[in-house]
């Protein structure tokens, strides 16, 4: 006897449906040629169908040549399915609604997402840092401690963070940077980034003024330009922002400043201009957002305490481990002065509940062992080798043709060609990465006053000093290749 035809009727009209999302998410590269798709059993339990009419499903699909199968094998995706090649609904959706005149900002800021990117044979990109570097077995170990510390309940943590790892920073700032705080002024973060869109969102209305140096880190920039600040960009020259030229009529809400190695020029700002920002911020009711990005790498210099231990009532500290273990981890902090611990934590909560618990738990372990510290004086001694190795390259192959500014601390250099125009930076990129070789303009990081020469930002942190040394040698030989660069046959 025959099924009734509104339950054939249901069967298929749900087959289709299971046919249409495949077909829509093999179009859309969500299944690529070659993967397999989910067992017919599988997606029937998952969906709440019955195997039967998945199988009708996945009929269709190879019966039109978007997959293959065979008795008893998986369901592969074949190469004709490639993504675009489809028309399903995702191919004719057009954006009609209004958005929000935050997105519509923020889709007018130049963001670029991080990828992988093609394999270099040099690849000097800032903020990478060498893979090898990274403290595997220690952090495993950390891991698998966290993993086995006996739970009650599986549930939500304090959006602040974990009260192990806020102890231990407590000690580590106080320690390494001479910070001292309490374990409730500090708020962990999913990297610096988050800190810095927090104070966006708890500091900044739309219109207010905020003071960025120049040039700047620009995804700070970014962060402030979707929030609708009024941005003014304030000059810095090798020592840091030239406090001198903040303007003083007007109110101003924030201040974003690296003082301790500004990004990207490398200056330490001296002890007299702290003092005179510090001025400033109280005289224009401003915070002043410190962001000490690699801290712990000191070279040629003695450290200068942060702004932080100079004034806790103006200043808010941004500190990551992105510098020093991996900014895969996806772990900062925030130290922030005491009447705004309840706001920025509300924020925290509101922005993604907390960060990772069980990476928060796996640092507390490193950090109490004393483990994290002896990492970084490693990390210290290694990159402190890659700097000489680099900037004894470079000198050697170019000489008195660079300026090379920002040595004495950090993870990368500036590097000035004084023969070359800022308007050849593209055409020199361009030519180095046919040559294999990745580098990266300066330009980018200004906001008003461009540069007259080329200048670049070469991090070190990810190659070995052979590698330094071999890809300033094979950079060198692009360069001098290069037309506007004036040839010199005695480069060193």
């Amino acid at each position: 006897m025959g099924q009734p035809d509104g339950r054939r009727s249901r069967r298929t009209g749900a087959a289709r449906r299971i046919y249409l999302d495949l077909r829509e998410q093999i179009g859309a590269g969500v299944y690529a040629p070659g993967d397999r798709l989910p067992s017919s059993r599988a997606l029937a339990e998952e969906l709440g169908v019955s195997r039967t009419t998945v199988t009708a499903a996945f009929d269709q699909l190879v019966s039109e040549g978007y997959v293959t199968s065979r008795q008893g094998s998986a369901s592969i995706v074949t190469d004709m399915a490639r993504p675009g090649t489809l028309h399903g609904r995702h191919a004719e959706h057009r954006l009609e609604w209004p958005l929000s005149d935050y997105a519509v900002r923020l889709m007018e800021l130049p963001i670029r997402y991080a990828e992988r990117r093609k394999a270099l044979e040099f690849d000097f990109r800032y903020g990478d840092i060498a893979a090898a570097d990274f403290p595997t077995l220690l952090w495993r170990r950390a891991m698998n401690a966290a993993l086995l510390r006996r739970r009650d309940s599986l549930s939500y943590e304090h959006p602040a963070g974990s009260a192990a790892l806020r102890q231990q920073l407590q000690g580590y700032l106080w320690r390494g940077r001479g910070i001292r705080c309490d374990v409730d002024q500090i708020i962990v973060v999913s990297g610096s980034q988050q800190a810095l869109d927090l104070c966006a969102r708890v500091l900044v209305n739309i219109g207010d003024r905020v003071i960025l140096e120049e040039p700047c880190y620009a995804m700070a920039r970014n962060v402030m330009a979707a929030a609708g600040a009024d941005i003014v960009a304030v000059s810095c020259d090798n020592s840091g922002l030239l406090v001198g030229e903040l303007p003083h009529r007007e109110k101003s809400v924030l201040a974003f400043v690296t003082p301790s190695h500004q990004f990207p020029l490398g200056g330490v700002l001296p002890q007299s201009r702290r003092d005179a920002l510090l001025q400033w911020a109280y005289s224009v009711g401003a915070y002043i957002v410190e962001d000490d990005y690699d801290g712990e790498y000191r070279y040629d210099v003695k450290p200068i305490p942060p702004l932080f231990q100079s004034d806790r009532e103006r200043v808010i500290y941004v500190g990551t481990v992105s510098k020093t273990l991996s900014p895969a981890l996806r772990l900062g902090y925030l130290v922030v002065p005491r009447p705004l611990i309840d706001v920025f934590t509300r924020c925290k909560q509101l922005a993604d509940r907390h960060s990772p618990s069980l990476e928060q738990e796996a640092l507390a372990i490193l950090l109490e062992a004393g483990s994290y510290e002896r990492h970084v004086r490693k990390m210290r001694r290694s990159n402190a080798e890659r700097r000489a190795a680099l900037v004894a390259a470079l000198t050697s192959c170019f000489g008195e043709k660079i300026d090379i500014v920002g040595t004495s601390a950090g993870l990368h250099v500036v590097v000035w060609f004084r023969g070359i125009g800022a308007r050849h930076e593209a055409r020199l990129i361009e030519a180095a990465r046919a040559a294999g070789i990745g580098i990266y303009p300066v330009s980018p990081l200004y906001l008003a006053r461009k540069p007259d020469v080329a200048g670049l930002v070469l991090g070190y942190a990810a190659l070995t000093p052979d590698e330094l040394r071999r890809g300033a040698e094979k950079l060198a030989s692009t360069i001098y290749s290069f037309a506007p660069f004036p040839r010199n046959e005695n480069r060193g």
